[in-house]
């Protein structure tokens, strides 16, 4: 033990698409944890930490969801979320061992942020947000079932792909917001065709995400690692389906445009 095993070779072992998740997180934790004996990551403890943090979300997505839709503001909440998320999503993906604090939180306002913007869609497009979430629940569920009988191999080049496509979606996206700032705007990237189009890739790309996600928790659990990374891989796949729902939201308000 101490360092990362698995089936996989040590370079294929660099590239996760999701960057929280790449395995090199797991060196890193095994060296926090030091060279004694300590307890280990279970699958059936990721999974647990996975419904903890679902529930959470839920929780304060709800709270935010019933204020903005009620016009008893939540615009601050959701800023506030968004803000405090981000902060708490760049610290633990540099500081794995403080994910059994960090991750609770990060699901807290995360979830305030979610149920802010899921208010604001509702209010817009009437009945989007049983869509979105029956779709993102639709697709976590079948790449689960892709993963589990192996219809996908994970291999690296698979993993390369997904890597350098998330990568490419992370560089549109602040080009535009880059652009948006000096207030140039792009009408293609708005409603019709073209945006629809764009918003199945991204959804495709975030997808395939999971599959590398529950690669990378499967792998983890192989190698034993530290206990503390149940929480980090589950929040790990919580950034994922948040990243996922947030485009399918996108992709049916485009749809209605």
């Amino acid at each position: 033990m101490g360092s990362f095993k698995g089936s996989s070779s040590p370079e294929e072992r660099k590239h996760s698409g999701n960057p929280v998740l790449r395995a090199s997180v797991f060196d890193k934790a095994f060296a926090s944890a030091g060279s004694g004996s300590h307890e280990v990551m279970t699958l059936d403890g990721a999974v647990n930490k996975i419904g903890m943090l679902l529930f959470i979300v839920v929780a304060t997505s709800l709270y935010t969801y019933s204020t903005t839709i009620d016009g008893e503001g939540g615009l601050g909440l959701t800023i506030f979320g968004a803000i405090a998320a981000f902060i708490l999503a760049i610290i633990t993906a540099f500081a794995p061992q403080r994910a059994p604090i960090t991750a609770p939180l990060y699901a807290a306002f995360e979830g305030l942020f979610l149920g802010g913007i899921s208010a604001y869609f509702e209010l817009r497009y009437p009945g989007i947000i049983f869509q979105s979430i029956g779709l993102t629940m639709g697709i976590f569920a079948a790449m689960l079932a892709i993963y589990k009988f192996r219809i996908i191999n994970v291999t690296n080049n698979f993993r390369l792909g997904v890597f350098a496509a998330t990568g490419g979606v992370a560089i549109f996206y602040l080009g535009t917001m880059l652009l948006q700032m000096f207030g140039i705007y792009l009408p293609a990237l708005g409603g019709g065709m073209f945006g629809i189009i764009i918003s199945l890739f991204v959804i495709g790309i975030a997808s395939m995400n999971l599959v590398l996600d529950f690669d990378f928790i499967e792998r983890g659990v192989e190698a034993e690692a530290p206990k503390f990374m149940e929480w980090y891989a589950a929040f790990g796949l919580m950034v994922t389906l948040v990243w996922l729902y947030v485009e399918v939201l996108r992709l049916f308000a485009r749809s209605r445009d």
